[in-house]
């Protein structure tokens, strides 16, 4: 979990460099506008026999407001679904459990200008569960993920981590980003004087968006 964050401290530090170097330039105006698009996404568990992507979508708004001809926040609001098939095999749990959680995410973004056209995006997000389902995929002997999970055993909150890049074509933007979710998706409860959490993971999503700006 360091090595994500020793990069994106190192590429602010390169960027903010850059920008004190770049000639003053006339800011652009204020941007809004819809952004969507593919999920794949995963989660990263630590007692896990096994754990697979399953596709999902973002949709949302965005506001995008240029400090400078090199650098801008970019605040995000939308929906974005994330979960994974997971195959459990421990004391408590044992079967393949296909979990959908969806969100309402808000990501604060720092926009630079790589080149005219090419940006890299980065920066910290927030999201809240609103719902989450799970659904047993494959034969359980020891625990019915349907029966025994709801919304209510989720952490309602998930936060963690955005890096990525676009492509900005006049008022089109096209993107690839990797979401690092830094929470635990399951809560952690005990049973027969143990503890155990399911799912035991963080969020992980890789997600390919098209952005419109209706004012540039």
């Amino acid at each position: 979990m360091k090595k994500p964050i020793i990069l994106i401290s190192a590429l602010f530090m390169f960027m903010s460099l850059s920008s004190l170097l770049c000639n003053a330039q006339e800011v652009k105006p204020i941007q809004f506008g819809v952004r969507g698009g593919l999920n794949l996404s995963n989660l990263y568990a630590s007692d896990a026999s096994s754990s697979d992507m399953i596709v999902g979508f973002n949709l949302g708004v965005f506001n995008k407001i240029p400090v400078s001809s090199f650098l801008a926040i970019q605040p995000e609001f939308y929906v974005t679904t994330k979960g994974a098939s997971v195959t459990y095999n421990n004391l408590f749990v044992d079967g393949t459990a296909k979990f959908n959680l969806t969100y309402l995410e808000v990501p604060v973004l720092c926009v630079a200008n790589v080149t005219r056209m090419l940006n890299v995006q980065f920066g910290p997000y927030v999201a809240y569960l609103v719902d989450g389902k799970v659904k047993n995929v494959a034969n359980v002997t020891l625990f019915n993920f349907e029966q025994n999970i709801n919304v209510n055993d989720y952490n309602r909150i998930d936060a963690g981590l955005v890096l990525g890049a676009g492509l900005e074509i006049g008022s089109i933007t096209m993107g690839a980003r990797y979401n690092l979710g830094m929470t635990k998706v399951g809560k952690t409860k005990s049973f027969l004087g143990s503890e155990y959490t399911v799912p035991n993971a963080n969020n992980g999503v890789i997600n390919f968006n098209l952005a419109v700006s209706f004012n540039k």
